[in-house]
C-alpha cells in the first residue's frame, strides 16, 4: 500500500463528536501503519477558542478515550507534532485568511507542498458558507486542493442539485468527495471481490436463482440528544438514501469495465436510474413507516418518539422504514429488494441477505414432513464482519435428516487482526486522490430521485406513522409488507433453521 504525498488536512468541526470519535482516532491509526506522509499537518478550525497545545491536548483525550489499543508512543508523537488549530466562524472571510495564513507556514515549516485537503465534519447548514470561503480563497498554489462532505448531501433532489452547482462552481468533480462511512466498511468492499473475483457467484447472481434480496440496518438505540436534527430527517432521508442504498448497488450493479472509480460508479447509478418508480397508488403497498412508542429497551423504560427533547409533539417523521423496491433491468427482472431499517430494534445489526430459488424439483421433498430450506448468502457489515453461505447438510446418523448448515468467514479469524476502520480507509483514499469509495455527484442526485417520491407522499398522507414498541422489528405493518409475498424477514445473522427430520 502506497504511502499518501505530502499534505495539510483541515478538519471544519474540529472540536465536534464525529472528529473525536472516528476522524482523529483513523489518523492516529494511519500514522500508527505509517500510511501518513512524512510531511503531514492537521489543522483543527471550529467556533471553540483554543491555542495550538489546547487542541492537542483534546486530540490526545479522544485518542486515549476511543482507541481500542494501547497507544503507541512513536505514532502519538507524530501525529501531535503535526497539530494545529484556526478559531472562527465558518462563513467568516477574516477566519479563513487566518486558515489560509496557517496553511502557508505549514506548508513551509513541515514541507505539505501545498496540498490540502479540507474536510466538512459540520453540520449541512454551514456547507454553503464554507465552500464559498474555499472557493474565494484557492490560490494558484501547485498543489491539490480536495474537499471531503459528509452527509447528508442534501436533503431532496432539488437541494442537492443545489449543493453540487455550489461545489462545481469552484470546485472540479475530480476535487469533490461526498463521503458516506459504509463504503470504507471491509464488508462492503468486498462485496465486488465476492461478485466479481469468484466465477461461482456471476452465472447464478440473477433472478433466475436468486428468489429476493433483504438489507437490513437496525439501531438498538433511539434518536438519544439528536431529536432535533433526526426530526428534519427521518430514518429514509438519514440512514435509506445512503447506507442502505449503497449496499443495493453494489449488490445489483453489473460488472464495471474498468477497478476504477468512473467504471465502478457509472454501474452503480444504472442500478439507481433503473428502479422503478413508486408512484402514488404504489407507496402505502411498497413502503411502511414507523416510530418508535414507550416502552423498554436494553432492560431500561423508554420514551417514546414524541416525548424526545426537540421533537415536536405532533411529529410525523419516520422512525423505521421499511421498503420494497424492483430492478426493472435484464438481471433483475421481477425479483424484490426489501429494505429496512430502524432505531430501538432488538439488535444492533447490518447485513445483506441474499435468498436463492429452491430447486425446482427437490429429492427429499416427498420423504420430509418440512420444507428442504434455501440457500442464503448472508454478508455482514457489521457486527462481525464477515460471509455466511447457508446449504443443506446431512446430520451424521443411519436416518436422513437434514439441517441447514452454514460456511462461514469471518475477518477477524481468518485473517487474525479486526478488519480497520472505515474513516481510516476513506482518508486515506482521498490523500492520495481515489474516489472509488466516495459518492458522484449524478449518483447523489440518482439516489435522491428514488426517495423524492417516497418523501413527497408521506408528506401529504394525513396518517401519522405507525407505532411500534421498542426492543421489537417494527411495525406490524413491515412484517406484512414481506409476508404477504410469501416470505419473511431474517431477524438475526445467527438465525439457522432447525433440524428437519424424515426418513427415507
Amino acid at each position: 500500500m502506497q504511502t499518501a504525498p505530502p499534505c495539510a488536512l483541515v478538519i471544519f468541526g474540529a472540536s465536534g463528536d464525529l472528529a473525536k470519535r472516528k476522524l482523529i482516532p483513523a489518523l492516529y491509526e494511519l500514522a500508527h501503519e505509517k500510511l501518513l506522509p512524512q510531511n503531514f499537518a492537521l489543522i483543527g478550525f471550529a467556533r471553540t477558542e483554543m491555542s495550538d497545545d489546547d487542541y492537542r491536548k483534546e486530540c490526545r483525550e479522544s485518542l486515549e478515550k476511543f482507541v481500542k489499543k494501547p497507544l503507541d508512543p512513536d505514532a502519538l508523537k507524530r501525529l501531535e507534532a503535526s497539530i494545529g488549530y484556526v478559531a472562527g466562524d465558518y462563513g467568516d472571510a477574516a477566519a479563513h485568511e487566518k486558515l489560509i495564513k496557517k496553511l502557508n507556514e505549514v506548508d513551509q515549516k513541515q514541507g505539505t507542498a501545498g496540498n490540502r485537503l479540507f474536510y466538512l465534519s459540520t453540520p449541512p447548514n454551514t456547507f454553503e458558507p464554507i465552500i464559498g470561503c474555499l472557493g474565494d480563497k484557492k490560490s494558484a498554489h501547485k498543489g491539490f486542493v480536495r474537499i471531503i462532505i459528509e452527509k447528508p448531501f442534501g436533503r431532496d433532489l432539488q437541494s442537492a442539485k443545489q449543493l453540487n452547482v455550489l461545489l462545481h462552481k469552484y470546485f472540479d468533480e475530480s476535487q469533490v468527495f461526498r463521503i458516506d462511512h459504509y463504503l470504507g466498511k471491509e464488508t462492503v468492499q468486498n462485496l465486488m471481490v465476492m461478485r466479481f473475483a469468484n466465477s461461482i457467484f456471476e452465472p447464478i447472481w440473477n433472478y433466475k436463482y436468486i428468489d429476493h434480496v433483504q438489507i437490513t440496518v437496525s439501531e438498538t438505540l433511539g434518536v438519544g440528544t439528536r431529536g432535533g436534527y433526526y426530526d428534519k430527517s427521518g430514518a429514509l432521508r438519514d440512514m435509506v438514501q445512503n447506507h442502505l442504498f449503497q449496499l443495493m448497488a453494489l449488490i445489483a450493479m453489473e460488472p464495471p469495465a474498468a477497478l476504477d472509480s468512473t467504471s465502478i460508479r457509472d454501474e452503480k447509478v444504472k442500478v439507481y436510474k433503473s428502479v422503478r418508480p413508486l408512484k402514488p397508488g404504489m407507496i402505502e403497498e411498497y413502503t411502511v413507516r414507523g416510530q418508535y412508542s414507550e416502552g423498554e429497551a436494553n432492560k431500561q423504560k423508554t420514551n417514546g418518539y414524541l416525548k424526545e427533547k426537540d421533537v415536536p409533539a405532533e411529529s410525523h417523521t419516520e422512525t423505521f422504514v421499511a421498503i420494497k423496491l424492483y430492478i426493472d433491468n435484464w438481471r433483475w427482472s421481477g425479483t424484490p429488494f426489501y429494505l429496512r431499517t430502524g432505531k430501538f430494534l432488538p439488535e444492533k445489526l447490518s447485513e445483506v441477505a441474499v435468498r436463492f430459488r429452491s430447486p425446482p424439483q427437490t429429492l427429499f421433498q416427498k420423504q420430509c414432513e418440512s420444507p428442504v430450506y434455501p440457500n442464503d448468502l448472508i454478508v455482514r457489515v457489521q457486527p462481525e464482519e464477515g460471509v455466511s453461505w447457508r446449504m443443506n447438510g446431512k446430520v451424521p446418523g443411519g436416518a436422513m435428516n437434514i439441517k441447514p448448515v452454514a460456511l462461514d468467514f469471518l475477518y477477524k479469524t481468518t485473517f487474525n487482526k479486526e478488519p480497520p476502520e472505515a474513516y481510516e480507509r476513506l482518508i486515506f483514499d482521498a490523500m492520495i486522490g481515489d474516489q472509488t469509495l466516495f459518492i458522484r455527484g449524478d449518483e447523489a442526485e440518482a439516489a435522491w430521485a428514488v426517495v423524492d417520491p417516497i418523501e413527497q407522499m408521506w408528506s401529504q398522507s394525513k396518517g401519522a406513522p405507525e407505532q411500534y414498541k421498542p426492543g421489537s422489528w417494527g411495525p406490524k405493518s413491515a412484517q406484512q409488507l414481506i409476508e404477504l409475498d410469501g416470505r419473511r424477514w431474517m431477524h438475526s445473522t445467527g438465525e439457522i433453521e432447525p433440524i428437519i427430520a424424515c426418513s427415507l
